[in-house]
């Protein structure tokens, strides 16, 4: 059986009716045979009929996603040793997971910039001297459930997105089957990155900074900055495009015309 999509939450209507930013990639619409055919492997392995071979583009737990993430981390923090372009942003439910956490470390301790949206539980302490200053913490809390895991790795410029289902935690990475997939067409990976992670970074109304003894500082523009809110902004993106598709066609009305009755009439006119 062909599978069409990928989604990083759960197709359910109480998830999917309240979290507008839970990301679907639909295969089907995009040139990716390998990405396709990794996930009927994916569900091959899971219905037992082969066992897991190791994938290219997928990221899947509880089998290599755990391992992989850290390879990404890793290759942040070695470019950045190199001198080379390196920063991660992780919108995440939940950063648990030990090991990441000291690896985060020390990608931030190589000055790795890193920005970590994370909605819920946090145990990474960002802006401890020496060993987290180059890492903010960012939670929003608004109107809509947050379901979207996405994930950005600059990679000496050459830049790679990943849209995954899996919290960094460990029920997440060894007790679920969870999935991180590649964001490759340029025109969507570049939305993600230059357009939809900026207004979590930015968000100055329902966003609260982690602070480094474990407190939670609600943000504020300061000067001219400006008072931006990322829930609203993707409510009233969603409502314009909503809005230009649902748009009733004009019409074009023909002119009227008076029906010429006889030849003296018309010679008349």
């Amino acid at each position: 059986m062909p599978i069409d999509s990928v989604i990083t939450s759960i197709w359910a209507p109480a998830t999917i009716i309240r979290a507008p930013l839970a990301f679907t990639l639909t295969l089907a619409c995009l040139p990716e045979p390998q990405l396709t055919e990794e996930v009927s492997v994916v569900f091959n392995t899971l219905t037992g009929l082969a066992g897991y071979p190791g994938l290219k583009k997928l990221l899947v737990a509880p089998f290599d996603l755990h391992k992989r993430l850290i390879g990404l981390i890793e290759r942040e923090r070695d470019h950045a040793l190199a001198g080379k372009p390196a920063r991660i942003i992780a919108k995440l439910n939940a950063l648990v997971d030990q090991e990441i956490i000291e690896k985060l470390y020390e990608a931030s301790c190589a000055e790795v910039t890193i920005d970590l949206i994370v909605r819920g539980i946090c145990c990474l302490r960002p802006k401890i001297p020496g060993l987290s200053e180059n890492t903010r913490v960012f939670s929003i809390v608004g109107r809509f459930l947050e379901h979207s895991r996405i994930l950005y790795f600059e990679n000496a410029g050459q830049r790679e997105v990943f849209l995954s289902s899996a919290d960094w935690m460990p029920r997440n990475f060894f007790r679920r089957v969870e999935l991180a997939f590649p964001v490759e067409q340029p025109a969507l990976r570049d939305e993600i990155v230059d357009k939809i992670l900026p207004k979590f970074v930015h968000d100055r109304v329902k966003a609260r900074e982690l602070q480094p003894d474990g407190s939670y500082r609600r943000l504020k523009p300061e000067g001219t900055e400006p008072r931006e809110q990322a829930q609203l902004q993707f409510r009233q993106r969603s409502r314009r495009r909503a809005e230009k598709v649902n748009k009733p066609k004009r019409t074009v009305r023909a002119a009227k015309l008076t029906p010429i009755t006889s030849i003296a009439e018309a010679k008349k006119s």
